[in-house]
């Protein structure tokens, strides 16, 4: 029997995370979520504390925060001693997935979490659209976030999976371990669950909770078809084992979208749907360029220059954008940060 159930369970996975039309789309289950606007404060500062619904409205005024089990007054909170503090929220009588902050005493260095959300997606693929949209429920919830757009899975016009932003990341994918499109990836190996628009709070609640640590600050040009960029990270404390990735995405790129969800007015296929955030290139080894560990101290600054020519697949240099992330000696994502070309970064110290 235990056989059997593994089965049937197997082959339903399978169907739930392959690019197919036969499945429905189940309304979410999440009720609401809670989110701080730092997860981590100096004492006598503030943190300010949001509810949301599943689809990003603002109830915090009809939510209760409770601080270490203790409802408070308001949505504002402070410490005057160094240390952890468990929230949740309470809405219609059901709780919210628990966050913790943390006050310390002004001698730490820490840092604005990001989250990285890496989906695998295609053109060809019908059910693509939805990871699309979970993100962009995750962008109703919070802006801590960059999204990389991994386009798969050929350039060739005569096959059925043709799609002309196809990125080979099959160095990376091949450690994932999960077949099949769509799919989304947090912090580079922790997988989405599917389906990922009814587990939002999985992607908010790594904005959330202890520091990272590092922070990134990027400052670029895009001239004459070069492009020169500063990396720049700065240590909270002592590492060893980190990797930088940096990648050059292009917004703006139109091209209809297969379409078997009824997310974006649910015709089968969009026409003139503009694709964003998607990976045009890696400048760095896509698992990652070691940091050597003589930099990864506390308080050091940490700086790698790129040089190169904008890659020939981008369409419109105009439309770039930049992604660096630092990851662990795992490949996790620790933190990350995005920017145009243009700007100057300074590190979001807390």
């Amino acid at each position: 029997m235990k056989r059997i159930l593994f089965s049937f369970f197997s082959v339903l996975a399978l169907i739930l995370s392959s690019c197919s039309s036969d499945y429905l789309i189940l309304d979410s289950i999440e009720t609401h979520i809670l989110t701080a606007d730092f997860s981590s404060r100096k004492i006598g500062d503030p943190i300010t504390f949001t509810v949301r619904d599943k689809d990003g409205e603002d109830i915090t005024s009809l939510s209760t925060i409770f601080i270490d089990g203790n409802a408070i007054e308001g949505y504002t909170f402070t410490s005057q001693t160094v240390g952890n503090f468990e929230v949740k929220a309470e809405y219609l009588g059901v709780l919210s997935d628990d966050v913790t902050v943390y006050f310390h005493d002004g001698s730490e260095i820490n840092f604005k979490k990001r989250l990285l959300i890496e989906d695998y997606t295609g053109t060809w693929c019908g059910f693509c659209p939805r990871v699309a949209h979970a993100i962009e429920l995750v962008k109703e919830q919070t802006e801590n976030f960059v999204a990389v757009a991994i386009h798969r899975s050929s350039l060739n016009p005569a096959s059925a999976n043709y799609d002309p932003y196809t990125y080979d990341s099959s160095e990376l994918e091949n450690l994932l371990g999960a077949a099949g499109y769509p799919k989304g990836y947090l912090n580079r190996f922790t997988k989405w669950r599917a389906l990922e628009t009814n587990n939002i709070a999985q992607a908010v609640n790594l904005t959330q909770g202890e520091n990272p640590k590092l922070g990134l600050a990027l400052s670029s040009t895009v001239d004459n078809g070069n492009i020169n960029i500063d990396v720049k990270v700065k240590f909270g404390k002592d590492f060893s084992g980190l990797k930088l990735v940096v990648y050059v995405l292009e917004n703006g790129l139109i091209h209809e979208q297969h379409n078997y969800t009824t997310y974006y007015g649910g015709a089968d296929i969009l026409e003139d749907f503009e694709h964003n955030h998607v990976l045009r290139e890696c400048i760095t080894p896509l698992l990652g360029e070691n940091i050597e560990t003589s930099q990864t101290y506390l308080a050091n600054v940490y700086t790698k220059s790129f040089n190169v020519t904008v890659p020939a697949t981008v369409e419109n240099a105009a439309n770039i954008e930049f992604v660096a992330f630092v990851t662990d000696e795992n490949g996790n994502s620790l933190n990350v940060r995005s920017a145009l070309p243009g700007v100057v970064q300074e590190f979001e110290e807390l």
